[in-house]
């Protein structure tokens, strides 16, 4: 990310020919690797329809939902850089012994609950993998990601108003994953790396996981560390309709009363953000989807695999609730590790654990 972002700044440097002939401009670039960005990310500075046009940024080039993630009330705090998501991965070489693969190479008769509970117990008869499906189920994070996308497949909310879990989605989305753990098509409290490893190894069937792994995918085959064909798609629409977890990450200019950022810095800054988001295909070899329409619309992005296979879930993305209970790390994340993990994995009821999860929750509202 780190060499990315040197590339790109001595970039955007190169293509403003006037500002380095003529002036210096000086930028801070803060990212979440480093330094006290967190605290400075809290005080978002609001960037006017007129400064994001002087720079060549217009909403109707970006995703829908990346760029209302990074809005508030019409008025834009951020432009976003991409589309982040959950996929299931897949091995092709066991779901084709197991009947499950097209002939375009894509996975075939896995939509609808049932027809994909069923795939399960196919690739299970095969004998040939420890697992069908491999999720990491011992932490709140992954597992949220996989429980909101289900209650987002039924058109259910996490939150609507001051309730916490309207309705039933929340019961069935859990009582689906913990089945999937109690049926031994999942393992039981899996770490991270492990739920990986089970795929990579060959002994799991299918992962779920985000794309931020692909890289790791691609590397393994290059290197000839993988033992199969793999792809990747984006999660099928299990309960009802289609969609999926998603996130972006973002850019934004810190504010500053005391200090406010001069109208040439703005600029400047603008212009990097806009120089970033036109170069993002770079970006796209992490298993990002560009937030910038125009490089996912290109022909070098249309030739990335998986990428441009699962492209198409950015039109379906569900991002978090838009609450200060949310957000990675937040209170829901907490919920989901007290109450859904042990859920999932047997140690707890999941009506009773939808329950817990809603007092808990509404108690920090």
């Amino acid at each position: 990310m780190r060499k990315l972002l040197r590339l790109a700044l001595a970039g955007a440097l190169a293509v403003l020919p006037s500002a380095v002939a003529h002036a210096q401009t000086d930028i801070t670039w803060w990212d979440f690797l480093s330094g006290g960005d967190g605290v400075r990310m809290k005080a978002l500075r609001p960037l006017a329809p007129e400064e994001l046009a002087a720079a060549g940024i217009k909403k109707e080039n970006y995703v829908e939902a990346s760029w209302n993630s990074a809005s508030s009330e019409g008025t834009a705090y951020g432009v976003p850089f991409d589309v982040h998501s959950i996929v299931l991965y897949y091995n092709k070489n066991i779901l084709k012994e197991a009947g499950l693969l097209g002939d375009d190479g894509l996975p075939k008769g896995l939509d609808g609950l049932d027809n994909f509970n069923a795939a399960l117990e196919k690739i299970k008869a095969t004998g040939k993998v420890q697992y069908p499906l491999s999720l990491h189920t011992d932490e709140g994070g992954s597992m949220w990601r996989v429980f909101y996308t289900l209650i987002a497949q039924q058109g259910g909310k996490f939150m609507e108003g001051e309730e916490i879990l309207p309705g039933d989605a929340g019961v069935k989305a859990l009582t689906t994953m913990a089945n999937w753990v109690s049926s031994g098509y999942s393992p039981q409290l899996i770490s991270y790396e492990a739920s990986i490893a089970l795929f990579t190894s060959g002994k799991a069937a299918m992962h779920i996981n985000g794309v931020w792994e692909v890289p790791t995918m691609v590397d393994l085959e290059k290197n000839g560390n993988l033992g199969f064909e793999w792809g990747a798609i984006q999660v099928p629409v299990l309960m009802g309709e289609q969609a999926s977890w998603a996130d972006s990450h973002a850019f934004a200019v810190p504010n500053s009363e005391a200090k406010p950022i001069t109208p040439e810095k703005l600029k400047a800054v603008l212009q990097i953000i806009a120089w970033m988001n036109e170069h993002s295909l770079s970006w796209a070899g992490a298993g990002h989807i560009p937030a910038y329409k125009p490089v996912t619309d290109s022909a070098e992005f249309k030739a990335m695999q998986p990428n441009a296979t699962y492209v198409k879930l950015a039109d379906t993305a569900v991002f978090h609730p838009v609450s200060p209970l949310a957000g990675v790390g937040g209170a829901i994340y907490e919920a989901t590790q007290n109450f859904i993990v042990p859920a999932l994995n047997g140690q707890l009821d999941p009506e009773e654990a939808i329950e817990q999860m809603r007092e808990e929750l509404k108690g920090q509202m």
